[in-house]
């Protein structure tokens, strides 16, 4: 590994003309490698998942003629743009995406301080580990931005320093999520959501105040975790001695508060794997009684999700949620839970429609819930399902759903057809 300034950074950037860049993102998005290859080379392409803003000095993405953006996942920093190439992909497979069909000619990575002659990718493994590797198979080069702020985490991320070419040292704060304080109606879906999940679940949760609440009423003990994204949910329940002592919190990537953050640092009960590990179905099939938690734009009286895609074009992608719905319901006594509001507030419409007319991200799910209830869908046939789901619609919506999926068939929710 050679330490290098940013002036010798912008000369040797240079042979990156012409290639494919592999990014990290989220809470350990390289931002000065980024904004070193925006402003030196003249034309390339910029693979990157749920690509972030930009802090402070840094510009959000590059934003000019010669860079192409590629990603599975559109994230807030190029959400609006028109030139994304985007490309549907389970999470679990974006490695196979790469090797395949979008070979990486260099990565950009934020790592830990050096310890014992590692370093880690800290608060974001995800593919990163399998780029580093076909970039080198690919003869190309490794980029490390080297923070002081990022904590050392253990798993697949580790690296010895030989494995980068050029890195430069930096000393800023992560990105942070906090979610806000819950409001009334999602705490009523938290509430709903805890209630179905049972002692010693192994847990998968997404981001948001629904998913931080329904952990935060979990009055069980000998929980697990086998999920995508970690977040402060991890800590506290961990903190409160309700997870299993003998089992490794599992996880690719976390994004928090700095004293989550901290926690993380050197905290050995916590394993960063790669993407294609954790978000395999067939090893998320594997976990007992797995629990998935996850959440949606608006989903339809057949039970299809729409979670990506939303004013006539796509708002971020699969993500984990198509890998978690599907290996959660093949896990033993496991559940795979969509939790949404009935209502739009910001649009006055319902999240809950008789058919989507956009790309449906998942389906099949076990239990569908609102602030109105809890709708059972496995197990159920197709006219119960939709039953099911008038019934924690908004009660305004109640009578036109019911109408619409049935037509001349009028249903009394709760009754008999007549």
């Amino acid at each position: 590994m050679q330490i290098v300034n940013e002036f010798d950074l912008f000369d040797i950037m240079q042979a990156l003309r012409g290639a494919r860049v592999v990014s990290g993102s989220h809470s350990a998005t390289p931002w000065a490698l980024l904004a070193a290859a925006a402003a030196t080379v003249e034309t390339y392409t910029l693979f990157i998942m749920n690509a972030q803003k930009g802090p402070g000095e840094f510009n959000d993405f590059p934003n000019r003629q010669g860079v192409t953006l590629e990603t599975a996942f559109i994230g807030p920093g190029m959400r609006g743009r028109k030139d994304i190439k985007y490309y549907p992909c389970h999470l679990s497979l974006v490695n196979e995406l790469l090797r395949t069909q979008l070979p990486p000619n260099a990565v950009f990575v934020q790592t830990s301080r050096v310890i014992n002659s590692k370093v880690s990718l800290g608060t974001e493994v995800n593919y990163l580990p399998a780029v580093i590797r076909m970039v080198h198979e690919n003869g190309g080069l490794v980029f490390a931005e080297i923070n002081e702020q990022m904590p050392y985490t253990f798993g697949d991320g580790e690296f010895y320093t030989d494995v980068i070419d050029y890195a430069i040292e930096v000393d800023r704060p992560l990105a942070t999520h906090v979610s806000a304080a819950a409001d009334e109606k999602s705490v009523a879906i938290a509430e709903h959501v805890a209630s179905l999940i049972p002692d010693g679940a192994t847990l998968q949760g997404g981001i948001g105040g629904v998913v931080d609440s329904a952990m935060a009423r979990l009055d069980g003990y000998g929980y697990r975790i086998f999920t995508e994204l970690a977040t402060d949910w991890a800590m506290l329940l961990e903190k409160a001695g309700k997870l299993d002592p003998n089992s490794k919190i599992i996880t690719t990537f976390a994004f928090g508060s700095t004293e989550f953050y901290r926690w993380l640092d050197c905290n050995d009960r916590v394993q960063f794997v790669d993407t294609e590990f954790v978000n395999a179905p067939s090893e998320i099939a594997g976990q007992d009684r797995m629990v998935s938690i996850n959440t949606a734009l608006k989903v339809d009286l057949f039970d299809q999700a729409n979670a990506s895609y939303i004013k006539g074009s796509y708002y971020s992608g699969f993500g984990g949620a198509l890998d978690f719905t599907t290996g959660s319901t093949q896990s033993v006594e496991g559940l795979s839970i969509l939790a949404l509001p009935a209502w739009n507030v910001k649009h006055e419409v319902s999240n809950i429609v008789p058919r989507l007319t956009e790309p449906v991200t998942t389906m099949q799910h076990s239990y569908v819930v609102t602030e109105y209830g809890i709708a059972k869908v496995w197990g159920c046939d197709s006219d119960q399902i939709a039953e099911n789901l008038i019934m924690i619609a908004h009660p305004t919506m109640r009578r036109s759903l019911e109408m619409s999926h049935f037509g001349n068939l009028i249903v009394s929710i709760g009754g008999q057809k007549a």
